[in-house]
């Protein structure tokens, strides 16, 4: 109470009593009840939280009304004028840009370019509270005419001539092995004729593929062409090969390299394999097995089952 009378303590009591009360009237204050009160008439407490002042939002509220475009949609920041006092300088510079530069949306460049050009950071749309802001403005990100960018194929082309097979590899030792083989001379992989080795880097290849269309190399995105997939024969490789089939958009499909597989197969019987991995995700959806014969099916399921699995580098350059 003391801090509250700050420059009344000369004034009488019931000066005091008067300011207190209008505190509490006007809710800037709240007693505390536990110290109890000073013993005079009329009483007063001891001590008193101070209340925060409720903020006003009016000129939010106006600048939403009567300042945006109605291209924004304004609805979800009236009803969360806070939200909208956080996100206000980026929904402003979205604002802007669309009043004075929306031609530039003509031309599609990567989404981290256009959040560049938009608010000055080039991550803030995909990294940032860029899709937040959309999202509240109502706003899609495909009305930016912007694209994701992956990360760039390391790849090895025997040749650009189309149609071609194109074989996606999971793994790095392997790709190499495969690459060297063709380098020396031959034009084929396990009898199949193929053109070019993408080495698929494990799960990056789905996030890779995702954008296939504009990361891929123009020989690539041939529509006759035919992608492969080859990958460590375990739970783990499969969902790979599974989500990778899911990613691609039309009109690109992939199937397993069969001729790599039943390789596999054969190379393991009567060997010991290894362990499967502990924590693999085993959620396959049967698509991988689809492309299989009901024997060769039956033996990878056996090998899994059983706890073991078959990497792909039982295959080396001997085996091509």
């Amino acid at each position: 109470m003391e801090q509250l009378l700050k420059g009344r303590s000369a004034a009488p009591y019931e000066e005091q009593y008067r300011f207190i009360m209008g505190l509490l009237a006007e809710g800037r204050i709240k007693p505390l009840k536990s110290p109890g009160t000073n013993g005079k008439r009329p009483a007063l407490h001891l001590e008193y939280w101070l209340s925060e002042e409720a903020p006003d939002y009016a000129a939010y509220r106006e600048e939403l009304l009567y300042r945006t475009m109605p291209r924004l949609s304004v609805d979800y920041y009236l009803r969360h004028l806070a939200v909208y006092e956080k996100e206000r300088a980026a929904v402003r510079a979205l604002h802007d840009f669309l009043q004075l530069h929306a031609a530039k949306l003509g031309q599609e460049i990567s989404c981290n370019e256009r959040s560049f050009q938009i608010w000055g950071e080039e991550k803030f749309l995909l990294q940032g509270a860029g899709r937040s802001v959309l999202k509240h403005c109502g706003f899609e990100l495909a009305q930016l005419n912007c694209y994701r960018t992956a990360e760039p194929f390391s790849y090895y082309a025997q040749h650009r001539e189309t149609p071609q097979k194109i074989l996606i590899v999971e793994n790095k030792d392997t790709f190499f092995s495969m690459r060297r083989h063709l380098l020396a001379g031959a034009s084929s992989l396990l009898g199949e004729a193929v053109g070019s080795l993408i080495y698929g880097a494990g799960k990056r290849v789905v996030s890779s593929f995702r954008e296939f269309s504009v990361s891929a190399e123009p020989y690539m995105k041939e529509e006759a062409n035919e992608l492969l997939y080859f990958g460590d024969l375990d739970y783990e490789g499969i969902g790979i090969y599974e989500n990778l089939a899911e990613a691609l958009a039309a009109p690109w499909t992939v199937r397993p390299f069969l001729a790599a597989y039943r390789a596999m197969l054969e190379k393991a019987a009567g060997i010991a394999l290894p362990q499967t991995k502990e924590k693999q995700n085993r959620h396959i959806t049967g698509g991988f097995f689809a492309h299989f014969a009901a024997a060769d099916v039956l033996a990878m399921q056996q090998i899994l089952e059983g706890g073991r699995y078959i990497p792909q580098e039982i295959l080396h350059l001997e085996d091509f």
